[in-house]
């Protein structure tokens, strides 16, 4: 009977397979977590969702997660990665409050952010040099932090890039807000 020895076998792999894949799902990770107590996903340098709610973070345009920049040597690197992983780290340190300003034109809240020992999560991000300051409307509002981070070599100034807004433009897409 290797027909049904084959059969059974072959079960037992399959059994298998489903059982680790339900393990990697059920597997504990860091989950973010804002100070309301809904779960924190960064999605690029400048955007979050907290529970159901999309938040972009006021008074500065990050670089975007798909966006690569190139190092004063040429070399090119993952910068909007780097932003996304910088936005990870400041949320992880918890106590994450967003008060929304307003919408964008895409529906997501526009918001000022603070975590623990944080008071501007957008300030923060330029002085790192993960962001340029302001936006559209509101040009300049952290200008002195994005030119000490410019003059420092910090995050996308240590090489070349090109704006968010022109990279955007220059890479449209019709499902990016």
């Amino acid at each position: 009977m290797p027909g049904r020895r084959w059969r059974r076998r072959f079960g037992g792999l399959v059994l298998l397979v489903i059982l680790l894949a339900v393990l990697a799902y059920l597997r504990p990770e860091e989950q973010l977590v804002a100070a309301d107590g809904e779960r924190v996903h960064v999605m690029d340098g400048d955007t979050l969702r907290i529970g159901a709610r999309i938040v972009r973070l006021a008074d500065m345009d990050a670089v975007e997660l798909h966006q690569s920049c190139q190092t004063s040597d040429g070399a090119r690197w993952l910068c909007g990665q780097e932003a996304r992983s910088a936005l990870e780290a400041l949320v992880a340190r918890g106590g994450l409050r967003c008060e929304s300003r307003t919408s964008d034109r895409f529906g997501r809240a526009v918001a000022t952010c603070s975590v623990d020992g944080v008071s501007d999560v957008s300030a923060d991000l330029v002085a790192q040099g993960w962001a340029v300051s302001g936006d559209v409307r509101r040009a300049g509002i952290h200008a002195a932090r994005e030119r000490e981070a410019r003059e420092a070599g910090r995050g996308i100034w240590r090489g070349t890039f090109d704006r968010p807004d022109e990279w955007r433009a220059a890479h449209p897409r019709e499902d990016r807000p």
